[in-house]
């Protein structure tokens, strides 16, 4: 049995880092450039794996030498592939411009994981019924996160479900069937039609979802860390504060780690205050992917960043 299986996205990072970002019309020369594995989904299998899960990774990748990288790398993290298509389209790319300040402008282009169709996911029933866990991002066609869910419930597989990014057509009658939602304040505005303003305004929609439904709403709120709502509870799980090297980060690092905890036996605030620690550790260096420590690892890299 799998631990976790991904269902979603993987992209290559094309990340320039800027003295400042050029105005419409300019061109600047930038000091530095690296490439990177990405992708949301390929993001949260990677994380997870290091973690210690056994994780499958259901992807489409480009039929180029960026898809026979991405195949390599989830290979060499110990992620089983066998989940894993080439398509007829290149492989999905994400130039990410980052500043001084660490604030940043990303493009996303799909590339073949629009290729992840529905029927694709025919193909791995057994893997999908065979895991304590299915996660879903939306950097894939939305009607494969339904059909996935679909599979997932039809053999009571639980689903957490990140609404990134986020997309205003997502229907809340597949959200309600999930047990884990992950939206920042602008995801959970764009599918409640609700303001998001402050504290209690995310409350009042977070309950607005919990009413059709869904079991558990895990909310980022960047500096001021997660709140967890249930029909019963609601809670704040604090961020540790470090010096951020690239701020798409600690959100992305959080959600990528909160898979692996969530398949652990571990209340819930713990196990969002232990995705909130991997964050606060991979924030401090650069590149995504690259940065996310193995379970040996961690301990000592707590010690220094905390």
């Amino acid at each position: 049995m799998n631990d976790l299986t991904v269902i979603g996205s993987n992209m290559i990072d094309l990340i320039t880092y800027l003295d400042r970002m050029p105005v419409e019309g300019e061109t600047v020369e930038a000091p530095e450039f690296e490439m990177g594995f990405g992708g949301k989904g390929a993001n949260q299998a990677i994380a997870a794996a290091r973690l210690g899960s056994k994780v499958r990774m259901i992807t489409m990748v480009g039929h180029d030498n960026f898809g026979k990288q991405q195949l390599d790398n989830f290979q060499k993290n110990g992620i089983d592939t066998h989940g894993i298509g080439v398509g007829e389209s290149n492989s999905g790319v994400a130039p990410i411009f980052v500043d001084p300040s660490s604030d940043n402008r990303i493009i996303v282009v799909k590339g073949a994981n629009n290729e992840l169709t529905p029927d694709v996911l025919d193909n791995f029933t057994d893997q999908i019924k065979y895991s304590k866990l299915v996660v879903l991002q939306q950097e894939i066609p939305l009607e494969t996160n339904y059909h996935a869910i679909e599979l997932a419930q039809q053999f009571n597989v639980p689903v957490l479900l990140n609404p990134a990014p986020a997309n205003e057509h997502l229907n809340v009658d597949y959200v309600s069937k999930v047990q884990f939602f992950t939206p920042n304040e602008t995801e959970l505005a764009t599918l409640t039609g609700l303001p998001t303003n402050n504290l209690d305004e995310i409350k009042i929609a977070a309950q607005a979802l919990i009413s059709k439904g869904v079991g558990n709403i895990i909310i980022t709120l960047g500096s001021k860390g997660a709140l967890w709502v249930t029909a019963e509870h609601t809670e704040i799980v604090p961020r540790k504060h470090v010096k951020a090297q690239h701020t798409t980060r600690p959100r992305q690092t959080n959600i990528a780690a909160k898979p692996h905890y969530k398949t652990t036996p571990e209340y819930v605030p713990d196990a969002l205050a232990h995705a909130n620690q991997y964050a606060a550790v991979t924030v401090t260096r650069k590149g995504t992917q690259k940065s996310y420590p193995t379970a040996t690892e961690l301990p000592a890299l707590l010690a220094a960043t905390l």
